[in-house]
């Protein structure tokens, strides 16, 4: 499963960020492989819609599932009417690797 979470540094070690249209990185996963990519988020000075366009980027990469902190209305609208879950991580101070673990284990 192709998943994006949102991170605080561009590392599969990072800690997961709250927040999705203003987290700094994310972090696309493929939990069958465990292989992952990081990627500067473009929208993070946006005065506003950064949450529609950060969608738009999960859109643009194929993600069926995003996992953040925290997701606004318009963000998460977009994300289900595409059909791509937005989840909210489990527990705080988790890292983006374990997010991912957590997903393949659970399958959502």
């Amino acid at each position: 499963m192709i998943v994006i979470i949102t991170a605080q540094e561009g590392t599969i070690d990072s800690i997961v960020n709250e927040r999705f249209g203003r987290s700094p990185y994310l972090i696309k996963v493929d939990t069958d492989s465990m292989a992952w990519e990081a990627f500067e988020n473009a929208s993070i000075h946006h005065a506003h819609g950064a949450g529609i366009a950060t969608a738009q980027f999960v859109i643009d990469q194929k993600a069926e599932l995003v996992m953040s902190g925290d997701f606004g209305p318009n963000a998460a609208n977009t994300l289900n009417t595409a059909g791509i879950i937005a989840q909210i991580f489990p527990q705080k101070n988790m890292t983006v690797k374990e997010a991912a673990e957590y997903l393949k284990d659970n399958k959502r």
